[in-house]
Parts: structure tokens; sequence; C-alpha cells
């Protein structure tokens, strides 16, 4: 691995998958399809793309508690991201992930790191987020396209909502 980055947990617990970088935050109500893990905010940057598996770093969620609403649907239907990585601590998601885990054993970690360290989080690098918060920086990977991994998903493809 290359670079170290520590963190504050927010939420404990191990996750890795590439980074989905983004510095505009997201409301997940209305933003975030639940069955498809697609970024579905016409509006924002990462619209169209997939954020289950991967570690989604944003500085922070937008709106009220409907985010915390839709993150844990996506929690249980397993589409949610494999960690979140904020600037500060993000109580709506913080909540969800919580929730997420004492319901269904599927919370999400979370790390909350400075304006700084959010500055060094590329798209496409490999991070591996720690129980104690560490984030361990690797290469940067091809990311499957967020066509492919829609048709590897389980056919909510035709469900998918469009703002």
């Amino acid at each position: 691995m290359g670079r170290v980055i520590q963190g504050e947990v927010i939420v404990a617990g191990a996750g890795s998958g590439p980074l989905l970088v983004t510095d505009q935050a997201l409301s997940f109500w209305g933003g975030y399809d639940q069955l498809t893990g697609e970024i579905i905010d016409r509006r924002h940057p990462l619209s169209g793309r997939i954020a289950t598996g991967s570690v989604l770093a944003l500085p922070a969620s937008r709106g009220s508690s409907t985010t915390s609403a839709v993150f844990l649907e996506a929690a249980k239907a397993g589409t949610a991201p494999a960690a979140i990585i904020t600037i500060g601590p993000d109580r709506f998601l913080a909540l969800a992930s919580i929730v997420a885990d004492e319901v269904f054993g599927k919370g999400i970690p979370m790390v909350a790191v400075s304006a700084a360290d959010f500055g060094l989080l590329v798209t496409g690098t490999i991070a591996v987020v720690s129980p104690d918060g560490r984030i361990e920086l690797g290469s940067t990977c091809k990311v499957p396209s967020d066509e492919t991994l829609l048709a590897l998903g389980d056919g909510h493809r035709a469900g998918r909502r469009r703002l």
C-alpha cells in the first residue's frame, strides 16, 4: 500500500474498494437508488455512478433524516458503499450505519478526515479502511464502467428512477 491517512472513527468497521470521490455533498433522498446503488441526482457530479462496493468519499450528506432512511435501505439491500469517508462527522450517515448494524448486521464503516487529507483522495485508488480509522491508499485501478456493474447486478436496471 502507499499513503496512509489516520481518520477519526465515526462508525467502526473494516471495508475496502476503489474510491469514489466527490467534493459536493449528496442528498440520498432522491439522489441515491437504494435498489442499484446508483447516484441518480442528475445535478450531482457523480450522477450515474454506482457506489455499491466502493469507498465513497464525500464532504457530507445533504438534507435531513431521510438520508438515513435511504442509506439504511441500501445497507439492507446490499447496495451501500463498502465504507464512507467524510470531512468531519455526518450524523445522518452515521445513524443509518449504526441502525443497519444493529438491525441487519450490515453496518457501514465510516471515518472522518480533515479537509487537507480529503484532498488526497482520488477516484479509482484502492482504499482499505480499518476499524481504528486508518485508511491505506494503494494503487489506482481501472474502475469498471457503471453499465458493466449494472449488467452484473440483480436486474434492477429497468426500475431505476431518474430525476
